[in-house]
């Protein structure tokens, strides 16, 4: 598997576990226990590709790969043509129910397979660019004739916009003020028109004025200006978009009232999504079991309950993976050893000497690593995958290509500090000022 893997993409997915952070790309090298959701989720993505919506509600524990799984799935979307946006849900920054928040932020977020975030200019600009195309394409107008040539343009896009336009008219009337300026060398409307249609707050009045919208996106046209995106996405050759809210149990910590605001707007999502307001859109989000189950999460409002619910009374191993809501399996001492030796491997097909590296970090000593780390951490086996994967790169991997006379059994005796540590990881520890590892 990994012969066919590039040296940047190893090295970018090598230098994240070195950090001990999520990897932003490369992630399907990492994958462990998700086969069963592959054909159900290509299906989706699928449906997509089709017009349609999707949605599912991802559930585990903390530790359990819910952040992995959800940028897991957004590498399969970019590679199905989709655009893709992870926005984390938090009572100060994003909050549930603020959905101009939340799509200020998802279009901050905003990437596609041949664009970081954020995407939005490039997605705006390639959609005029697709418009000209057509309008050539039809042989009414020459290039040469620019005066016809825009005219066409514009009726063409009145004609693409005109079920946006009816529910947000604001979006259509900034897209033409945009292009306007584009035409004229405007680029200080130009760049203000783009922050305005992400969202952004305090654009400039000029430019707003050039384009006739008024004042800041409030919470109800933000529905409009997702379907408005969603619009120019397909036209431009990107089947839809998939959105990842993550971290969606914070709901549950904040005041009764924002909390019971926050899921009746998850409620209304699904239920435009459901009515097919949003073609195109793939909508994902991650909770904990007690977000789903708990009197203070989902089941405090009966028609969200309802819609997510989801019966878990087989053995995890039968679970439907068509169903509303995904269990993740989480990790056991296999997985977490699967892991280990993947990242090995990888890490094999670009180090000097690549032998020397299979030998001495072999897959009894991985399993080793894997087991005291485990053990160190309370037995909490989901808790451990990002230290023990910062440790096995930098700790043992690194210094075993580093040093040739550096043997992991004989001169590394594992110590993990506690500022090494997340808050879960510390307090799976028991607040040790340091936890030793003795491998044998």
């Amino acid at each position: 598997m990994t012969a066919a893997v590039s040296a940047a993409r190893r090295r970018e997915v090598i230098d994240a576990l070195r950090r001990g952070t999520v990897p932003q790309a490369g992630l399907d090298l990492l994958a462990v226990g998700l086969d069963r959701f592959t054909g159900a989720l290509d299906e989706d993505l699928g449906t997509i590709a089709r017009g349609g919506a999707a949605f599912h509600a991802i559930r585990g524990e903390y530790g359990s790969g819910k952040t992995f799984f959800a940028r897991w799935l957004a590498e399969r979307a970019k590679r199905a043509g989709l655009a893709t946006a992870e926005v984390q849900i938090s009572e100060t920054e994003t909050p549930l129910h603020r959905l101009e928040t939340v799509y200020r932020r998802l279009t901050e977020r905003l990437a596609t397979a041949t664009h970081q975030p954020s995407a939005l200019r490039a997605i705006v600009d390639s959609w005029f660019y697709t418009l000209e195309e057509d309008v050539l394409d039809a042989g009414e107008v020459t290039e040469d004739d620019t005066e016809a040539l825009a005219a066409a343009v514009d009726e063409l896009m009145e004609q693409r916009l005109t079920e946006v336009a009816r529910n947000t008219p604001a979006f259509a009337a900034a897209l033409r003020g945009y292009r306007r300026a584009r035409l004229a060398g405007d680029a200080p409307t130009a760049e203000g028109l783009i922050a305005w249609l992400g969202g952004q707050k305090s654009v400039a009045a000029s430019a707003r004025r050039a384009a006739g919208v008024r004042g800041d996106l409030d919470h109800f046209a933000a529905w409009g200006f997702l379907q408005g995106l969603l619009t120019l996405l397909r036209d431009c050759g990107h089947p839809g978009l998939l959105v990842v809210l993550d971290e969606i149990e914070t709901l549950q910590r904040v005041r009764g009232d924002v909390r019971e605001k926050g899921l009746n707007a998850l409620r209304q999502l699904l239920d435009e999504i459901d009515s097919g307001r949003f073609p195109g859109l793939f909508l994902v989000i991650t909770g904990t079991p007690a977000f789903y189950d708990g009197q203070q999460g989902a089941q405090r409002l009966p028609p969200l309950a309802q819609r997510l619910a989801t019966d878990f009374t087989t053995e995890a191993r039968f679970d439907n993976p068509r169903a509303v809501q995904l269990r993740l399996p989480g990790f056991d001492l296999d997985r977490l050893g699967e892991l280990g030796r993947k990242v090995r491997d990888l890490y094999a097909e670009q180090a000097r000497n690549a032998d020397r590296v299979r030998e001495l970090v072999d897959d009894a000593y991985v399993a080793e690593l894997a087991k005291a780390m485990t053990g160190k951490l309370g037995g909490r086996v989901g808790v451990v995958p990002r230290i023990f994967l910062r440790k096995l790169v930098e700790a043992v991997l690194d210094r075993v290509e580093e040093y040739e006379t550096f043997d992991p059994r004989v001169d590394y005796p594992m110590t993990v500090r506690v500022d090494e540590l997340t808050e879960v990881e510390r307090n799976a520890a028991a607040g040790a000022d340091d936890v030793d590892l003795d491998l044998p």
